[in-house]
């Protein structure tokens, strides 16, 4: 089969693998689209994020790996001691490595767990035409959601969990610092959740329309200064969600909301930022952050099954798995206008 498969920094190849095996508690995906995240142009651009030197505890996996974690597709094979599952259904991953018996995964905040992991970075992923994975990592997908749909179900749940997560109420008032993919999901998760005016903050005018499309008001920071305006707008903003991960962001977060107000971080801000807590102090305000997601698979499939959330708008080009390099790692990178580039795998 084929994979896209990453050897180190700038290095993923397109190569032939063998068809991977499913063992015992395992399933075997034949995989139709995935999704390329920003976790994947981390690993490929900078050579972050990747299993490397020893294998991961519970994929038993190191680098070479093949990427890939938002994607979906069909069974096609089943290990042993496999129940709720079967060949041929349509199918989504939730890629997180979890033990099940540590205090974490035990309280049931299996997301934080202590050996916690990635399908696609800790181990082989979807980026491939077929994909082993543990079976509680499958969700069933209606025959409504299509499978371009059901590649968007991961970046939605982190989107979707920072939501539900946060302390918004119908009626609020909300801001969005990035209007990348999660950032754009935010926004039509915070739409769902009943807020009745968001905000976008971004200095790429491109994505600002997509966030237009979805209903947000599009501030561009490297034009005005969007706290100002945002605050003269708005009278104040109930829930700021942080996806660019940036010092002008992280401030104009923490300035914008009213007092009991909130900051959620959602962005993987990969160096320290300053949080200005006086400011926080004064307004009485919360600062909280979010990782990936946890029970809410399930629940994201139905809002787009039933057309609560929309994602299909996020998607701007799709690409064949054997142009993923050029037209999808390394174009995300120069071509600010694209959101969610999905790869057709099957076909």
């Amino acid at each position: 089969m084929k994979a896209a498969v990453w050897y180190g920094h700038k290095d993923v190849r397109v190569e032939d693998r063998e068809v991977p095996v499913a063992k015992s508690g395992q399933v075997q995906i034949k995989v139709e689209y995935a999704g390329i995240c920003g976790s994947d142009l981390h690993a490929y651009h900078h050579g972050v994020g990747i299993q490397e030197g020893e294998n991961h505890p519970l994929s038993g996996q190191k680098a070479p790996l093949t990427l890939g974690h938002e994607f979906a597709g069909t069974v096609s094979a089943l290990g042993d001691h496999v129940n709720g599952v079967n060949i041929g259904d349509r199918v989504v991953v939730e890629p997180l490595y979890h033990c099940g018996t540590c205090e974490y995964c035990i309280q049931g905040r299996y997301n934080q767990c202590t050996q916690f992991g990635f399908v696609g970075l800790n181990g082989d992923g979807g980026f491939a035409e077929y994909v082993v994975v543990e079976a509680y990592m499958v969700h069933p997908i209606p025959d409504q959601v299509s499978f371009e749909e059901g590649a968007l179900v991961e970046p939605t749940a982190v989107a979707f969990h920072a939501v539900r997560h946060s302390k918004l109420k119908v009626g609020n008032k909300v801001a969005v610092y990035g209007a990348g993919p999660i950032g754009l999901l935010t926004i039509l998760s915070a739409k769902a959740a009943g807020a009745s005016e968001v905000y976008a903050v971004d200095v790429f005018e491109d994505r600002l329309e997509l966030a237009a499309k979805l209903g947000a008001i599009p501030v561009n920071s490297s034009k005005v200064d969007a706290t100002q305006v945002i605050t003269q707008q708005s009278g104040g903003i109930d829930v700021a969600y942080e996806a660019a991960g940036v010092q002008p962001t992280m401030d104009s977060a923490v300035s914008v909301i009213k007092k009991g107000g909130e900051v959620v971080v959602i962005a993987a801000i990969p160096n320290p930022l300053h949080v200005n807590f006086f400011d926080m102090l004064v307004k009485e305000a919360n600062l909280t952050a979010t990782l990936a997601y946890r029970h809410i698979f399930p629940e994201v499939i139905s809002l787009i099954a039933e057309g609560a959330l929309d994602v299909k708008q996020v998607i701007t080009k799709k690409i064949k798995l054997h142009d993923v390099v050029q037209d999808g790692l390394e174009l995300l990178m120069s071509d600010k206008s694209h959101a969610k580039i999905l790869i057709e795998i099957g076909g």
